[in-house]
């Protein structure tokens, strides 16, 4: 029995440090084990992380990298560099500034002459581009003036028949050229300064001041004004500049081109179209009675409104290539405005710009020839012969136009070198001499059966009868 519990005791001893050496080996794995597939599982989604934050990154840079290079490579494909972009925004400034070398001096000395120029840039602004830049030269015209009209009364007989006087007023719009001496010289047409009594010119900055004709050509519908330099103010000075004026000859079809003037009086507004055609003939009735003439123009659908004759037709480089003159009005047509070539202007206006500045002399000083005269009608032209111009019908006696020798049936031409073709172009030049003033006529006259030219000098006598049709 005793050796029952010996061997029982034996073997629970040895059982227990069996089971005792069994938890402490357990015991190890339990506490080392699990530490060591924690330390690798994590170990492991950190490198799995850090290697995709580092292909990202890695795809972030090299994308970047390919588009900007792409995106220079089309830069430099279209020709947009840095370099251009400059160049073009000192073309601009160039463009804004004063534009020298639109007059220059004549090398014979005969005064200033109108020079075509092209800008140096070789891109093409915007619109509002264009329109900041050539904006500051050009001016709104007010004509105003005094002349007879007829009233529901006066038609049927009433007040002894006699047409009424009333002041009317009409707007155009004009372009700097530059300025000589004394005066700021502007453009314009003939039709927008005809008959003034009195001229206004309002700048950009909508200072308005007195200008006086320079020299006129109805035939061509062209005028040059002048504005003393000694009544327009500093400031108003340094916010115009002159026109840049382009080569008309270069246009195509199809080109935009942009209109800038008066439009119906309410200030300078901006219109924008394409050259419709270039060379366009059209025949227009050049002077009252006198028929008509043909001339060319460019024709565009950029829109010209009443006010805009005068104003600036120019292209995308901000350079004036035509000047606003007619519209073509009809309840049918729409988009028809016409502007007379700058390349066809410029030797006119260089002309008339060098010409003596007249200024209007009041109406109880005024000069006269003591004649009557009817203008020559272009089919009486082609009919008989008979020059252009206005046509002496009677010579009043004892007058300067008898001390002259003028004489019925001779056909004035021009006076002072001013080129007349009706009574009342004669008649408006007359309102700018005084009486005992001494003037110089172009006449054709008859001898030996044909018309032959002459030059007559005679001192204009004092007369109050010439604003009388068909009196001078």
């Amino acid at each position: 029995m005793s050796e029952y519990f010996n061997n029982y005791d034996s073997n629970m001893y040895n059982m227990y440090h069996e089971n005792q050496n069994m938890s402490d080996e357990n015991n190890g794995l339990h506490t080392q084990a699990p530490k060591q597939p924690k330390k690798k599982k994590h170990s492991g989604r950190a490198g799995r992380t850090a290697k995709r934050i580092g292909a990202i990154t890695l795809s972030a840079v090299l994308f970047g990298g390919i588009a900007a290079g792409a995106f220079q490579g089309v830069n430099c494909l279209s020709g947009y560099t840095a370099a251009q972009t400059e160049s073009a925004a000192a073309d601009t400034a160039a463009l804004e500034g004063s534009a020298a070398g639109t007059l220059q001096s004549s090398d014979s000395g005969n005064g200033q002459v109108l020079q075509t120029s092209s800008s140096t840039a070789s891109d093409s602004m915007s619109v509002a581009d264009v329109a900041e830049a050539v904006m500051p030269s050009i001016v709104s015209i007010t004509n105003r003036s005094v002349q007879e009209v007829q009233n529901y009364f006066s038609m049927f007989g009433y007040y002894g028949g006699q047409p009424q006087m009333q002041e009317t007023e009409s707007v155009g719009s004009g372009i700097i050229l530059g300025q000589n001496d004394t005066e700021l010289l502007i453009a314009t047409n003939n039709h927008v300064v005809e008959g003034a009594d009195s001229l206004t010119v309002s700048f950009i900055d909508n200072q308005a001041y007195e200008a006086n004709i320079k020299g006129t050509d109805s035939a061509n519908d062209l005028a040059v004004i002048a504005v003393p330099l000694s009544s327009i103010s500093a400031d108003t000075m340094s916010r115009i500049r002159p026109a840049t004026l382009g080569n008309s000859d270069s246009l195509r079809v199809g080109e935009q081109v942009v209109a800038i003037g008066n439009a119906l009086g309410y200030g300078q507004s901006v219109t924008t179209g394409i050259v419709s055609a270039t060379n366009r003939t059209l025949t227009t009735a050049a002077d009252k009675g006198s028929g008509s003439t043909a001339a060319s123009y460019i024709q565009t659908d950029a829109a010209i409104n009443p006010g805009n004759s005068g104003g600036a037709l120019v292209n995308m480089r901000g350079e004036v290539i035509g000047i606003n003159s007619a519209k073509l009005a009809s309840t049918e047509v729409e988009g028809m405005g016409y502007a007379i070539p700058i390349t066809r202007a410029s030797s006119i206006i260089s002309t008339l710009m060098n010409e003596s500045t007249l200024v209007r002399v009041n109406e109880a000083s005024r000069g006269s020839l003591g004649i009557t005269a009817a203008t020559v009608p272009a089919s009486v032209t082609e009919a008989y012969g008979i020059p252009a111009g206005v046509y002496v019908s009677g010579v009043t006696a004892g007058s300067a136009a008898e001390s002259a020798g003028l004489r019925r049936g001779d056909v004035i031409t021009a006076l002072d070198g001013r080129t007349v073709t009706d009574v009342s172009g004669l008649q408006n030049l007359l309102q700018y001499y005084s009486a005992g003033q001494t003037v110089s006529l172009t006449v054709q006259s008859i001898t030996n059966g044909s018309y032959a030219e002459k030059t007559v000098s005679l001192t204009l006598e004092g007369s109050s009868a010439s604003s009388n049709t068909g009196v001078a």
